[in-house]
């Protein structure tokens, strides 16, 4: 099932297959290992030279395709946060200012590596990031949609005018991509300049939810307004494609 009724069976059922998938012997010797082993890094090279490590660490924050880019992933590590100019900083994907933030590398003398809980809550993230992506296999919409409610959270609770909390969600991949297309933009909109999209995105906000403050969404009712609006509009593009297709096909064998 897709649209609306799928994400309602997947609400209804999630903590049941999230505790089969995590029971898998894949994740639990992977998350066992980083919880095991993660206290011995002190540095990224350390985190670099272990690749089941660094797995782990960069699947948590939905990184994991960039597992080969080593050389790119210790810039980012190393540069640390508390400079405009570190590399994390300029990036457009804040997965990335979240995931140096959260090591800590460039910021502190000794990194939250050494923290005593932060192998577990690191593993965590990664249990539900992997989950996140066998629903994705299923159907990309479920997957966007379950990562709507934990990332929309900490932009909204994080620090920064409304302004900024807006920037975090256009750069932030999945978050964009729900709100572009609740708000019923095209894919060719994110090459539109950065100040039009700002006042664009709050436009849509206030005609479809009153308020044009990203603080509105701390508002569970507002989050889950937002993604029925994402999925509906989702599911019609979809079965305008399908009838699209369908009718080039029926006008070939029409003119056969």
């Amino acid at each position: 099932m897709g649209g609306a009724a799928g994400w309602a069976f997947l609400q209804r059922t999630q903590a049941a297959q999230q505790k089969a998938f995590n029971a898998s012997p894949e994740i639990q010797r992977d998350t066992q290992y980083f919880e095991d082993n993660i206290a011995k890094v002190k540095n990224s090279a350390d985190l670099m030279d272990d690749r089941r490590l660094l797995r782990v660490a960069l699947g948590a924050y939905g990184l994991g395709g960039d597992l080969n880019s080593t050389y790119f992933i210790k810039k980012v590590l190393d540069d640390g946060t508390l400079d405009q100019g570190d590399l994390a900083n300029k990036l457009s994907d804040k997965r990335y200012l979240e995931f140096a933030k959260d090591f800590g590398f460039g910021d502190y003398g000794i990194p939250r590596t050494q923290i005593s809980n932060f192998g577990s809550d690191v593993a965590a993230a990664y249990r539900l990031k992997q989950f996140e992506i066998a629903v994705g296999q299923q159907d990309p919409d479920m997957r966007l949609a379950m990562t709507l409610d934990s990332q929309l959270a900490e932009v909204v609770s994080g620090s920064g005018s409304d302004d900024t909390k807006w920037y975090k969600i256009m750069g932030n991949p999945p978050l964009r991509e729900v709100f572009q297309t609740a708000f019923g933009l095209p894919a060719a909109f994110g090459a539109v300049d950065i100040d039009q999209q700002l006042s664009t995105f709050r436009s849509k906000a206030n005609r479809y939810f009153g308020d044009s403050t990203v603080d509105q969404f701390s508002q569970q009712s507002k989050k889950d307004e937002l993604n029925r609006l994402f999925l509906v509009r989702s599911q019609i593009a979809s079965g305008a494609a399908s009838m699209s297709s369908g009718s080039i096909a029926l006008s070939l064998l029409q003119n056969l």
